[in-house]
């Protein structure tokens, strides 16, 4: 899986959301390699997307279609400044991957010092123990940018249960297993909230 991320400041959210149900309702069907995506904008004007496809390839070859270049012409009219792109050749999923039944997702973007580490230990986390913890938890992906950077997305049942989960002390045994995790990264994490995630896949 080859992912997308963009990211960008937008004018109107209301017309940037009508452009993204455009491209489901009219582009995604003769799209190439596409899989699904996720986008939405933060309360501060950010708007942010996570668009996932069959491969490099496929992203390049949907992106000189005639009718996607035509859309994202008008779609750059709504952003007020740099628009930021990430083609994200690493990729993955855990729990229930991108799920389309969530009311809340978060990004989060950081940067990792331990790629292969962090995804060695991705395989052996014990999800099971998380899906007790946090209910509210559908699942998540992450996309590595090539330069050290990382987004990741988490998907929630709703935005209400995920800060009744997160308010939540967790077990030692979980507590430990996230500070280990915690040192494959480096630096902070800026934490984009999507309150009404704007969620389609093929």
């Amino acid at each position: 899986m080859f992912i997308q991320v963009i990211q960008g400041t937008v004018i109107d959210r209301d017309e940037v959301k009508d452009a993204m149900d455009r491209w489901v309702r009219d582009l995604a069907p003769g799209s190439i390699g596409w899989l699904g995506s996720t986008s939405g904008v933060t309360e501060d004007g950010t708007f942010v997307t996570l668009a996932r496809f069959e491969s490099p390839e496929a992203a390049r070859s949907n992106s000189h279609r005639q009718e996607q270049e035509q859309w994202w012409t008008e779609l750059s009219k709504l952003f007020t400044g740099e628009v930021v792109f990430h083609d994200c050749a690493q990729s993955g999923t855990w729990m229930a991957g991108g799920s389309d039944d969530a009311g809340f997702v978060q990004i989060m973007h950081s940067r990792v010092r331990d790629l292969e580490g962090l995804r060695a230990w991705m395989d052996r986390a014990d999800l099971d123990a998380l899906r007790r913890f946090r209910p509210d938890i559908l699942g998540g992906l992450w996309a590595a940018h090539g330069d050290g950077g990382f987004t990741e997305a988490v998907y929630f049942t709703s935005e209400a249960e995920a800060r009744r989960g997160e308010a939540q002390p967790p077990p030692p045994e979980m507590q430990a297993e996230m500070e280990e995790m915690r040192r494959f990264y480096e630096g902070d994490f800026t934490y984009l909230d999507l309150k009404d995630p704007w969620l389609a896949s093929r």
